[in-house]
């Protein structure tokens, strides 16, 4: 699965990068900010607007504020780190991969504003710098 914000405003999921080769026929909403996105007569994926505004820790409902700039920004680096393929140069222990996730970790820590949602980042964040990066 392919999971990707771009321009922080939308996050997009696609079943495969196939799905890229041809438009999308349709994209239903199904709740507020989430759509399906059809191909061919079929759900290839599905889409979340502004992600930033859900973050939030356990099952607790998300903060109705407007997410801080730098949370933005921050959650776009954090998909980066844990998904193909810079996630598996943070596996193989490749520095420069290893030098932005703790680069995330470190901003994370230090962000003073929208502390809620930059926790649950820090969450995802803390346990891949725990397992790669302080080897």
């Amino acid at each position: 699965m392919l999971c990707r914000t771009p321009g922080d405003a939308v996050l997009t999921c696609l079943r495969d990068l196939e799905v890229l080769d041809e438009p999308l026929e349709a994209r239903i909403g199904i709740a507020p900010d989430v759509a399906l996105l059809v191909q061919h007569g079929a759900v290839v994926g599905r889409s979340l607007s502004d992600p930033a505004r859900y973050l939030t820790t356990g099952y607790t409902d998300p903060d109705p504020s407007t997410p801080a700039p730098a949370t933005r920004r921050l959650l776009t680096e954090c998909l980066d780190l844990v998904t193909t393929p810079v996630v598996e140069d943070v596996a193989d222990g490749e520095p420069a991969a290893l030098a932005r996730l703790r680069a995330a970790d470190t901003a994370l820590r230090a962000q003073r504003e929208d502390r809620h949602r930059a926790d649950a980042l820090l969450q995802l964040i803390a346990t891949y710098v725990e397992d790669y990066a302080n080897r």
